[in-house]
């Protein structure tokens, strides 16, 4: 045996089958850490150290933008520069109250010096919206971040369709695009020009590409009429209501160019069915109907469960399974996760089956 191979003994002792077969595995390259051995065996590497991405911020000041929306800016507490963000990203608001809620970045990419977010109050919403809105400058947060889970991809050819305050991750996407020279149009629609973010800025950008269409004047748009403005080829970016993206996606089918959208609300149950979910602490046992997510119905028993994207992919709905069988259905978790752990604003279990959860 080479001296190359009695080093890796000691590193990684093999014992029966593999000792025998040792002198016929071809060692890699020892760099790192990580030795690499071909014929199948498996690639062993340094766990990597998490990244701590919470950053203190205060909230430099708070605009009225339209109805109902205000546009906050922030700084780092320590004056330094935020971390770069791509067009799409968003980051995590830990509000006062404990709250934790996901907002889209919508100021300039190129400003280092401060990340700004634009919210709607929502009346009938859970209190984070009402909670955003009570903030005034100087107030301290925790930020985390950035995130992206709508990249603005690279093409020649772009449609942007916004609704209402699904403008924010699009903004700096029609910006971006703008400034590339590339081709574009935005159509951005709402019950009304009273009820649009940012749109002294949109106008401006360029009368013969940007469209707004409002309720009270159009109508409300149809998908096709909304699709008509898009080049051909284009890659559509569409953020907007619930309906809006989804008859754009049905009208869109199989045209020439992609399809990109994100959504502020939570998914739609597709294909669920009825379950049960057994609380361990307290000792309560709660039906999932067909058509509700775990989350909904916890919200009713454990007002103060954590969540905030409600789509699957944030991670901060996590709660640890102490028995049962879980259909996983988020972007996150990863399989020595899901062993053990599920995201209930998504994941459900099968038909009459119960889950057991740590709480």
């Amino acid at each position: 045996m080479s001296r190359l191979g009695d080093e890796a003994r000691k590193v990684f002792p093999l014992k029966g089958r593999f000792e025998t077969d040792f002198m016929f595995v071809t060692l890699g390259v020892i760099i790192g850490g990580t030795i690499a051995a071909n014929a199948g065996y498996r690639v062993m590497r340094k766990r990597p150290k998490p990244v701590n991405r919470d950053i203190d911020v205060v909230l430099e000041s708070v605009n009225r933008e339209c109805d109902d929306v205000v546009s906050l800016t922030f700084v780092r507490a320590d004056g330094s520069d935020f971390p770069e963000w791509q067009a799409g990203a968003h980051a995590d608001v830990f509000l006062p109250s404990g709250r934790q809620r996901q907002y889209s970045l919508c100021g300039d990419v190129n400003d280092r010096k401060h990340w700004q977010i634009a919210v709607r109050r929502l009346a009938d919403g859970d209190g984070g919206s009402r909670e955003i809105h009570r903030l005034r400058s100087g107030a301290q947060l925790k930020l985390r971040g950035p995130r992206n889970a709508f990249p603005f991809i690279v093409s020649d050819k772009y449609l942007f369709v916004a609704g209402g305050i699904g403008v924010t991750p699009i903004l700096p996407m029609v910006r971006e695009a703008a400034a590339r020279g590339v081709d574009w149009q935005f159509v951005y629609a709402g019950r009304s020009r009273a009820a649009l973010p940012f749109l002294d800025e949109i106008a401006a950008l360029d009368p013969e590409r940007v469209h707004i269409l409002t309720d009270d004047v159009n109508g409300v748009p149809a998908a096709a009429d909304i699709l008509a403005y898009a080049p051909e080829g284009a890659a559509v970016y569409c953020c907007g209501p619930v309906p809006q993206i989804t008859a754009l996606r049905r009208e869109f089918g199989e045209r020439p160019g992609t399809f990109h959208f994100e959504r502020f609300s939570a998914l739609p149950v597709v294909d669920g069915k009825e379950f049960e979910i057994e609380l361990v602490r307290s000792g309560k046992t709660l039906k999932v109907p067909a058509d509700r997510t775990a989350l909904a119905v916890l919200k009713e028993s454990v007002p103060n469960v954590s969540y905030s994207c409600q789509q699957g992919f944030c991670g901060v709905c996590v709660q640890k399974v102490v028995e049962g069988p879980v259909d996983h259905r988020d972007r996150t978790l990863t399989a020595e996760q899901r062993e053990e752990s599920m995201l209930v604003c998504v994941s459900r279990a099968p038909e009459g089956a119960c889950v057991k959860l740590d709480l």
